[in-house]
């Protein structure tokens, strides 16, 4: 439907060109949205240098830095790695694209090249209706062919997405190292029997790739191990959506390891959502634990929050509730979306 679809939208010419890059290749490079790009980016790696416990600017230290390569979630304390999440124009861009308010849920910070394989984000982070979430890579300095630029597939993300039934393993309740080491020789067989070629990209500082949920994309290896390669990268999720984890879910059977999802831009947790409705947890702790399906429902007339008790102590609330505060998610927020379906306590005694 995309081009009968593409002249509905009112796009700029810029913007066209954008929509039918991302949706022929997977992808579409742009210059990032930020008059003030160049001093944040640079108080970015000042600030974060120290948290990879290496000298980045002494050549024998970086080769030690793969090793320690990303600092997860920087938004939650560095106010520059927020503000590149949250670009106005960036969200508002995203959700002129795919029909849906975008949101930010996830930063990754990276002093060198990944040299990750060629991997679909789509088995990390999917939504129902699928493939409604998208990445935007920064690049935050020149990126030399030999510090492992990134590397992508064009066209992939128009490829079936795997799932854990295609490969012919269980998802639900499987814990392992990787969660996409299973799917690579897939991918892999995949790659080889379309011809298809890798692309690097070799970008320029405060240029910026945006990438569709199912684009097989990885870092290239580095080949001089000296060579930093600073980027962010920013996760997106769209309104009005399920949010779970393809590779320890079994969809079939109704098992998917749904997430709470912290919209960075608000600092609230974006509802898990099917058709309008929330979804909800329903049967009791000591059920999921013996049949693990049916644990989600959506509950017709359900609003997405609930007012806070006049009692409620955010402390002794995550205290009660430890996978909570793991997760740094608002204690109040959790409660009025999650906690008081899930019959969670929120005071000692309780």
């Amino acid at each position: 439907m995309f081009h009968a679809l593409i002249d509905e939208l009112g796009l700029t010419d810029e913007e066209r060109r954008i929509a039918t890059d991302l949706h022929h290749n997977g992808y579409a490079v742009i210059d990032f949205p930020d008059p003030g790009i160049e001093e944040r980016i640079e108080r970015i790696k000042s600030r974060l240098a120290s948290r990879f416990d290496v000298d980045l600017g002494d050549p024998a230290a970086v080769k030690t830095a793969g090793d320690i390569r990303r600092v997860q979630d920087a938004w939650k304390f560095d106010k520059d790695v927020l503000a590149i999440s949250a670009n106005s124009r960036i969200i508002e861009l995203l959700s002129k694209l795919y029909g849906r308010r975008a949101f930010p849920f996830q930063t990754l910070n990276f002093p060198v090249g990944t040299q990750q394989h060629l991997h679909s984000d789509a088995i990390h982070f999917s939504s129902i209706p699928e493939r409604f979430m998208c990445g935007v890579w920064l690049a935050m300095e020149d990126v030399h062919a030999d510090a492992g630029p990134l590397t992508y597939l064009p066209g992939s993300n128009r490829w079936p997405i795997l799932d854990n039934v295609m490969i012919g393993q269980r998802g639900w309740g499987r814990k392992v190292e990787s969660a996409q080491s299973p799917f690579e020789a897939a991918w892999d067989a995949m790659v080889r029997t379309s011809g298809k070629q890798q692309e690097v990209f070799l970008a320029r500082k405060g240029q910026a790739l945006i990438w569709a949920a199912n684009l097989l994309h990885g870092g290239s290896v580095q080949n001089d191990p000296t060579r930093t390669r600073w980027s962010q990268v920013t996760h997106y999720y769209f309104a009005d959506c399920a949010y779970f984890t393809p590779a320890f879910s079994d969809e079939p059977l109704g098992q998917l390891d749904l997430r709470t999802v912290t919209n960075i831009a608000t600092g609230k947790v974006e509802p898990n959502m099917f058709n309008g409705e929330v979804l909800e947890r329903w049967a009791p702790r000591e059920q999921e634990q013996k049949k693990g399906w049916g644990l989600w429902r959506a509950v017709r007339g359900s609003t997405q929050s609930y007012p806070v008790p006049t009692d409620f102590d955010p402390d002794t609330y995550l205290k009660l509730n430890p996978d909570v505060a793991a997760s740094g998610q608002d204690a109040s927020q959790h409660y009025s979306i999650h906690g008081h379906r899930e019959g969670r306590p929120y005071r000692s005694g309780r």
